[in-house]
């Protein structure tokens, strides 16, 4: 579908920019053009092209440096799920995909829900959704995605296969994900997981509870990923 057209233009510039980062037009070390340049390029205000320029550091893609500008910085191997950028923000063009287990639907809350619930949460119920992702052909994290459902239209019927969400709700939705917490352990695979992530019965998983903040005050994403490391280690920067 097409991205709405009323979107912020820093988000525009951001993913324009992530983009010829992630495609290879800017390579590590390289510079980015100046801000006066973006601002005469895409005729944008200086503080619109700052805020592009802040997110995309934020999330790892570029570091600011004084007297010289904004450098491109390589992505490294390890997968870093630790952040709020997304999973493939934190891949950039390498071979992510995502098969849908289940489709969004729009179900009640769960009992005993991993993270306390507001009644606003609890009266809208939740959009809820199971993603398998692999990274070069590798099962890498089997996705349990539970979104209030609060202003999200039509959200069920969008195309989320080899779609990051975040950037769809970016885009449709005007929301950003702020910051957050999650817990982490490992836990035993069960054999569903085991399934899905080609582990031996028994074998451990990492396993991560998270519920992301957004520029919604009352919205939340709230997800629980079981991560195979046997190949990729992940990473967080603080």
């Amino acid at each position: 579908m097409t991205p709405v057209k009323n979107i912020p233009r820093h988000q525009k510039l951001y993913e324009i920019l992530r983009k010829h980062i992630s495609d290879g037009l800017y390579r590590e070390g390289d510079l980015l053009p100046s801000e006066n340049e973006l601002c005469q390029l895409y005729g944008m205000t200086r503080p619109t092209v700052r805020q592009a320029l802040s997110t995309l550091s934020n999330d790892g893609y570029i570091r600011k440096h004084q007297g010289k500008g904004s450098i491109v910085h390589h992505l490294p191997r390890e997968i870093g799920i630790l952040s709020v950028s997304g999973t493939t923000s934190a891949v950039g063009n390498r071979n992510l995909q995502t098969e849908i287990i289940v489709k969004p639907v729009l179900v009640p809350w769960p009992d005993n829900f991993m993270f306390p619930l507001s009644e606003i949460e609890k009266e809208s119920g939740c959009i809820y959704m199971e993603r398998l992702r692999f990274l070069d052909g590798v099962p890498i994290f089997y996705d349990i995605t539970h979104i209030a459902n609060m202003n999200l239209p039509r959200i069920t019927s969008r195309q989320f296969e080899n779609r990051s969400l975040f950037r769809i709700l970016r885009e449709h939705y005007h929301i950003e994900i702020k910051g957050g917490e999650q817990r982490i352990k490992a836990i035993q695979a069960s054999p569903k997981i085991s399934r899905f992530l080609n582990l031996k019965k028994g074998e451990p998983v990492l396993h991560l509870e998270r519920k992301l903040e957004t520029n919604n005050p009352v919205l939340f994403l709230y997800s629980s990923i079981f991560c195979n490391t046997e190949k990729y280690s992940i990473f967080g920067r603080f």
